[in-house]
């Protein structure tokens, strides 16, 4: 294989969306897997919908994934003369030809191909002068330039679909230049893939109906036929093509939730690619060793959000406090990072805990923060179950747990566990009729990591002064 050039080309028109961020994902991998080069092409031409913060957007986006391009972005925008240029030699080669018609005019006569069960063709019908129109053109009258259409099959092979053949009957004329001189979809794109020496067009299955008219152009152009891989769409939970409704459905949205760029990498990789085995957690260059276009999936993935929170806590874990800090200290409001700034090593420390239970950025700023200010209230269904089902046990284990830490000799974990182990046997309970109604005392709440990590970094202090506040909290409650 030849150094594969390879290129991601979306429009800014809007935020990255996933779906498109797999499709640069998957045209990374395959640039990097095969030592190639990967570009960035932004599909600008639609100046009424193109917007340069959006194109700002993506790339900022894809940077954050990590997907950078080998060489600087290219703007469709900057290729129409060349677009032109292009239009002109397939004119010149009697391959398009021009049309002068008004738009009702063009209705009329596609209205009637339908009616006929023929294809739609231009140049058929009576009104289309060849000759007239090479004048009318000289004189400067605006006109639509059509391709024309071969009547032979039209047959490609596709990496993911296999072979597909579209008989070229049933194609119909189509326009390749407007009236106003800008070059339609299909040509600007075939255009500036021959330019850039693209070798391998990697893009969703919803391009697959424009192939068999790019296939045409390329042929007509003379230039090389790259390998087309069209990759499966990706669904919601409901089985319809993900879109915002099914919540957050762009890169910038998910970043903003917490989601970290490595997890949803990888999570994207795994939607519509295997690697063959049944590894899950994949970081980028594991995924680049992996990657082939022989194992893109047909069936469009399904995206599964929780499936999306496990993976990023998988990474969560694997983070370390040096870079997970920062990143929860931007989520945080200025309060939050003013407390974080009063003891920022234990604050360290708590994220650092934390991480192994939480699964967004968010979580971990929200729970870190219940080791530096008390609880202002407590979980309503803990409280019902491990305070007020037998308030009077519960009342004399948290006192019997207060003397504990208030007399430790050492506040470590094995000390304290060790004299809770033996508070559990005096009162011939399960270990975690002890831990719970603690738990609940400490934090305000039932779920929390290891009771003995958590009262280390609360300190003796800290954490007497909390069971004191739920022996008095338990006291109205049951009063």
């Amino acid at each position: 294989m030849n150094v594969p050039r390879v290129r991601f080309a979306p429009s800014p028109t809007g935020y990255l969306h996933v779906g498109g961020a797999r499709t640069a994902l998957f045209n990374y991998l395959f640039a990097r897997h095969h030592g190639g080069v990967f570009l960035l092409r932004i599909e600008d031409t639609d100046r009424e919908r193109s917007n340069a913060e959006m194109t700002g957007q993506i790339l900022d986006a894809m940077a954050w994934l990590g997907l950078d391009v080998d060489e600087p972005p290219v703007h469709q925008a900057d290729g129409l003369e060349r677009h032109r240029a292009d239009v002109a030699k397939l004119l010149n080669s009697g391959l398009a030809y021009r049309c002068f018609a008004s738009k009702e005019e063009l209705d009329e006569l596609r209205a009637g191909a339908r009616e006929a069960v023929v294809p739609f063709r231009y140049r058929e019908s009576p009104a289309y002068d060849a000759a007239a129109a090479e004048d009318r053109a000289a004189a400067g009258e605006p006109h639509a330039v059509f391709f024309e259409v071969p009547g032979a099959e039209i047959t490609f092979e596709d990496a993911v679909h296999g072979s597909t053949t579209v008989p070229g009957a049933s194609l119909d004329d189509f326009v390749i230049l407007r009236s106003d001189g800008t070059p339609v979809y299909n040509m600007a794109v075939v255009s500036d893939d021959v330019h850039m020496g693209i070798t391998h067009v990697i893009r969703g299955d919803d391009h697959l109906s424009n192939t068999p008219k790019q296939l045409l152009i390329y042929r007509a152009l003379g230039a090389d036929i790259p390998v087309f891989a069209h990759v499966p769409m990706i669904l919601g939970p409901d089985g319809k093509r993900l879109s915002k409704r099914h919540g957050a459905a762009s890169v910038e949205a998910y970043r903003e939730e917490g989601i970290l760029a490595e997890a949803l990498v990888n999570f994207l990789a795994l939607l519509g690619w295997s690697p063959g085995d049944d590894r899950e957690v994949m970081q980028l260059p594991e995924l680049v060793e992996a990657f082939t276009l022989d194992r893109i999936l047909k069936k469009a993935g399904v995206f599964d959000p929780k499936k999306l929170e496990w993976l990023n806590g998988k990474y969560l874990d694997m983070t370390g406090p040096d870079q997970l800090v920062p990143l929860v200290l931007e989520v945080m409001d200025e309060d939050g990072r003013a407390i974080a700034a009063s003891d920022p090593d234990r604050f360290a420390a708590v994220v650092n805990l934390q991480k192994t239970r939480a699964r967004t950025i968010p979580a971990i700023a929200e729970t870190s923060l219940k080791y530096f200010v008390e609880p202002s209230s407590y979980e309503e269904k803990a409280v019902a179950k491990h305070w007020l089902r037998d308030p009077q046990a519960a009342r004399e284990i948290l006192q019997a747990e207060r003397d504990i830490l208030s007399k430790a000799t050492s506040f470590d974990s094995e000390t304290l566990e060790a004299e809770l182990r033996v508070l559990a046997e005096v009162r011939e309970v399960g270990f975690g009729k002890i831990i719970a109604p603690l738990r609940l005392a400490l934090l305000g709440v039932q779920d929390s990591p290891g009771i003995f990590d958590v009262l280390v970094l609360l300190g003796a202090d800290r954490a007497v002064t909390r069971v004191d506040a739920a022996l008095a909290e338990l006291e109205r409650l049951d009063s």
